[in-house]
């Protein structure tokens, strides 16, 4: 299976999460909320760790790695806990394209940062994201 693959499935769940938060989120503080959904990603990676890891003892990453993670995790943290909140305040419909804008952050910081090749494409499909974001956040009268 290729990376388009996992990409797919990582788009299609993130739809999914989109609609099960936005009721979740209803009648309970946006923290709590993406507290329990925190603690339910957690347990889950674990048992994935555990289950699919092949046998043996599980290496622990070098200190640079962990750094990293450490840093990925506050920023993917700080992710949910305004993406609860703004589900809270608005529709799914319209959060959630606003929350993809995050794909030309991505792009964005990954050619200033780990100096990727951006191309036209890049810049073609990061606008039509934009423009595309911005049609679906407008509500118009």
């Amino acid at each position: 299976m290729t990376w388009v693959y996992w990409a797919v499935l990582s788009a299609v769940f993130a739809g999914v999460t989109a609609v099960l938060a936005k009721v979740g989120v209803e009648n309970v503080n946006p923290n709590l909320a993406t507290a329990i959904r925190t603690t339910v990603v957690l347990l889950l990676t674990w048992a994935v760790v555990f289950v699919a890891a092949p046998p043996g003892p599980i290496s622990i990453p070098g200190r640079r790695t962990m750094v990293f993670l450490v840093l990925s995790g506050i920023a993917t943290g700080l992710s949910w806990l305004c993406y609860f909140r703004a589900l809270q305040l608005g529709e799914a419909s319209r959060v959630a394209p606003i929350d993809k804008l995050s794909v030309v952050f991505a792009i964005v910081l990954a050619g200033i940062f780990l100096r990727e090749r951006l191309t036209w494409q890049h810049a073609v499909g990061g606008t039509l994201i934009v423009a595309g974001s911005l049609v679906l956040a407008w509500k118009g009268r």
